[in-house]
Parts: structure tokens; C-alpha cells; sequence
């Protein structure tokens, strides 16, 4: 709460404009296109993240298509996850989030803007429902993030276990999936501090459907799961 308190603090002037404007992109999104409405984003985005004292460390850009139409998956730490990304990706993309989201203020006017999904993990009907409007759309030419844990982590950069149906949508699309490791992406909305915070957003080698086309859901999960575990070790 106190970081997002200084953020807005240190946009004071910028905040009510943005405000208004997210409110009212997130009222009307047919009227923009996604690109439009992704650019709004970022701009608020970075503003934030620099009034915030959030540095984002990018790695592993020239490992996300050129060609849209693929899937994200990253390790889920907390609310920040996404705007981590918006911050280190120019390509725009949505998102399947929980359906929690709904009940909080700025984050579900991100979500409705990026076209996203609210998903409630205990109507199979409907997460099948979205799973199946999600594989469309990415055979269309959308992308999208995906967050395989199901829930965010309670042990900082510590990975849990990846759903196998959170790959449903990619296998369906025959889409490139793309392991994204979060490393302390927790800390700006997760840590009752304004300190200094650094992110680190690294972009893994995608995943082709040539190359996971002979495997289980549950081995494609492991096999992300374990890569991204890996980068995390790596780089802390």
C-alpha cells in the first residue's frame, strides 16, 4: 500500500487525467484498438513504475515472436506480476486472470482494457468456456499471458507446481509457448516498503508446437515449470 501510495503521490498532477482516461478506456473498449489501448497502458505503467522506485530489468526480448499468436507463461508472485510485463513487453497482449480481480480498483480497469478473461476456477463450464475462447483467439493472431501456478506464490521467488490444463489453450492453438521467470515481482505490492525494488522479466527460448506436439499436458507443465526454476536460481 505505501508504494502505491507514492506512486500516485509523485504523479499527482497526471494522476486524475490517467485516471479518467483508464476509466473510460476500460468503459468503452471497443472504440480503441488493442494497440491503442496497450499504449495507454505502458505510458501509465512506466509513470508508475518510476514514481515507485520499480526498476525492471528485461532479458531475453529477441526470444518473443515477431508473429503474434502465442502464450506466455509466467510464474505468478502477486498483483504486480502483469504490469511487470505490460512494463517489459511492447508487443501487446491480454490475460486469463482469477476472477478475484473484479473487486479491485485499477487492476480490473487494466484487465477490461487488455480484453481480458476473469476466470472462477470452480465453474469448470466457464473455464472451459474461456479456455476455448482463448485458443480462437490466439489461432487469430491474439496473444496472451497465462499464469500456470493457478494462484500466486506465498514463498517470494520459490515456483510452484504447474497446472496441466493451464496449457490446454496453447496445445488447442498449436501456439508457441514462451516461460517467462518473475524474480522479485512480488515485492512492489507484496512488501509493506517504499525502498528502491528491482524486477527482473526474463523472456525463455519459446516452445514451438513441433516441439511439444508428441508431449502430456503434465510433461509440457514440468518441463516450463522447471525452466523457469532454473532461470530464477540462476539470476538471484
Amino acid at each position: 500500500m505505501k508504494r502505491i501510495l507514492l506512486m500516485v503521490l509523485r504523479n499527482i498532477i497526471l494522476v486524475p487525467y490517467m485516471w479518467c482516461k483508464l476509466c473510460y478506456h476500460a468503459s468503452h473498449v471497443d472504440k480503441y484498438t488493442e494497440e491503442q489501448h496497450y499504449k495507454m497502458l505502458r505510458f501509465i505503467v512506466l509513470r508508475a513504475n518510476k514514481g515507485g522506485n520499480v526498476t525492471i530489468q528485461t532479458y531475453g526480448r529477441e526470444n518473443i515472436p515477431n508473429e503474434s499468436g502465442f502464450i506466455f507463461f509466467p510464474n505468478h508472485q502477486g498483483l504486480y506480476d502483469v504490469l511487470a510485463i505490460v512494463e517489459a513487453c511492447s508487443t501487446p497482449f491480454s490475460v486469463v486472470a482469477k476472477k478475484e480481480i473484479k473487486d479491485i480498483q485499477f487492476l480490473k480497469q487494466v484487465i477490461a482494457c487488455m480484453k481480458g478473461y476473469l476466470m472462477d476456477r470452480e465453474d469448470i463450464r466457464q473455464s472451459m468456456k474461456i479456455i476455448s475462447d482463448v485458443t480462437e483467439e490466439v489461432k487469430k493472431g491474439r496473444n496472451y499471458v497465462i499464469f500456470p501456478e493457478g494462484t500466486r506464490s506465498k514463498e517470494g521467488n520459490q515456483v510452484q507446481g504447474f497446472k496441466a490444463g493451464s496449457f490446454k489453450a496453447a496445445t488447442k492453438a498449436k501456439c508457441p509457448i514462451i516461460p517467462v521467470a518473475l524474480i522479485n515481482a512480488f515485492k512492489p505490492f507484496d512488501t509493506n516498503t517504499i525502498s528502491p525494488v528491482t524486477v527482473q522479466v526474463h523472456f525463455l527460448p519459446p516452445l514451438y508446437y513441433e516441439e511439444y506436439k508428441d508431449l502430456k499436458t503434465k510433461e509440457i507443465a514440468d518441463k516450463v515449470q522447471k525452466q523457469i526454476q532454473m532461470t530464477i536460481l540462476e539470476h538471484m
